[in-house]
Order: structure tokens, then C-alpha cells, then sequence
């Protein structure tokens, strides 16, 4: 008969200094973030992946590299007060059109938004190419259908997004005083721009609204 107390023994999780280096090391490996689910099936069994990544967080404090949060995903990224010295190793590859900017701007800030809002939002019709490189990208994906006639699908922003412009979730997006201290929005804009969200306290535009024009 086997020895119950030899089995607890057989499984005991490792300490948790250990634990916190294996997550360490599974989080630097990978490219994308990992969830706490993804952890606790890499580690062995009776880890506690939120402890060791408190402790973790709390080690990369100050330092180079730190320990951030993309939506339900955890991963290491460079301190963004050194964001400055990465700017060397930073290639463009793919330049966004000004409709696939309005489009992903209008995604972010009112999802889940289906294309026939978007198109209301723009003014103009949006194209397939346009829908279609923002799914590439992996910076927006398929929603959940709105339960109205006709059942159409909804467009959000990804994780992918989030992590690329470093935001734990859609809410920590800029509001609409930080986007005109940076200069991205006049200080007057027109009463017909799009709806503020709901956190900010003024109930003018997130972006301005340009002429409409036909996408080819």
C-alpha cells in the first residue's frame, strides 16, 4: 500500500524562489504573453504562478526590464523611461493608412463596434483591404455578433495591441486632454465629433473627424 504521506511528499511544489526563476524563465522565452493558466500548465503541480510573479515584479522593480500586465497576460518589456534606446533596433515595416488608423482609433475606443458603426462614425464606407490588415496585424479580431437583425459581427482591439502600445487593458487608453496635450487634437474641436468615453468628463470628440472621402 502506498505511503500517504511519501505521495504528498512525491508532489510537493518547489519553493517558491524556484518558482518565481521558472516563471522567469517561461516569460522571458516567450514572444507573446502568458496567462496564469498557461503558467500553472508549465509548472510543476502546487505552483502558485500570482506569488511567484509578485515576486517578481517586485525584484524588476527599478530595474531595466520590468514585469507588466496585458489584459489577463503577464510579460517582461523594457522600462519605458529606456524606451529611448531601443529606437535604433525599431524597424517600420508597415505603414497604416489614414483610414486603417481612424478604423483601429474607432475600434479601440468604442468596442465591441461592428462595421456599419464604424462606417457611421467615419462618415464613409470602410474597405475589405482596410478590415483586413488590421486583422493581419493581429491589432483587432472578430467580436462577439450583436443580437440584432441581421446578427453582424462586432470588431475589439487584441492583446497583441495592448501589448504594443503597453496598456494592462482598453481603459488605460489616453483620454481626451492627454491627446490634445500631445498635440493630436485642436483645442477647439467641432460639436459634430465622435462621443467621449464614458471616463472623461467632457462629451467632445477622442478624434477628430476628417472630410469624408471614398477608401479605393
Amino acid at each position: 500500500m502506498t505511503d500517504p504521506i511519501a505521495s504528498d511528499t512525491l508532489f510537493e511544489a518547489p519553493p517558491l524562489a524556484e518558482q518565481e526563476r521558472m516563471v522567469e524563465a517561461v516569460l522571458f522565452a516567450s514572444a507573446a504573453p502568458v496567462t496564469i493558466g498557461e503558467l500553472h500548465a508549465r509548472l510543476p503541480h502546487g505552483c502558485d504562478a500570482p506569488a511567484a510573479l509578485e515576486q517578481l515584479a517586485k525584484r524588476y522593480d527599478g530595474r531595466g526590464v520590468r514585469l507588466v500586465k496585458v489584459g489577463d497576460a503577464w510579460a517582461i518589456r523594457t522600462a519605458a523611461d529606456l524606451a529611448f534606446l531601443m529606437t535604433r533596433e525599431t524597424v517600420e515595416t508597415r505603414k497604416l493608412s489614414r483610414a486603417a488608423i481612424e478604423t483601429l482609433a474607432i475600434v479601440a475606443y468604442h468596442q465591441p463596434a461592428t462595421r456599419a458603426e464604424i462606417e457611421e462614425i467615419r462618415g464613409v464606407s470602410v474597405s475589405k483591404g482596410t478590415i483586413e490588415q488590421l486583422l493581419d496585424l493581429d491589432w483587432i479580431k472578430l467580436g462577439q455578433r450583436r443580437q440584432t437583425p441581421g446578427r453582424p459581427v462586432t470588431f475589439v482591439v487584441t492583446r497583441a495591441f495592448m501589448d504594443h502600445f503597453g496598456l494592462a487593458s482598453p481603459r488605460d487608453l489616453p483620454g481626451l486632454k492627454e491627446l490634445r496635450a500631445a498635440g493630436l487634437l485642436e483645442s477647439t474641436p467641432p460639436p459634430d465629433e465622435l462621443p467621449a468615453r464614458e471616463d472623461d468628463d467632457q462629451t467632445d470628440d477622442m478624434f477628430e473627424r476628417a472630410p469624408p472621402e471614398e477608401e479605393h
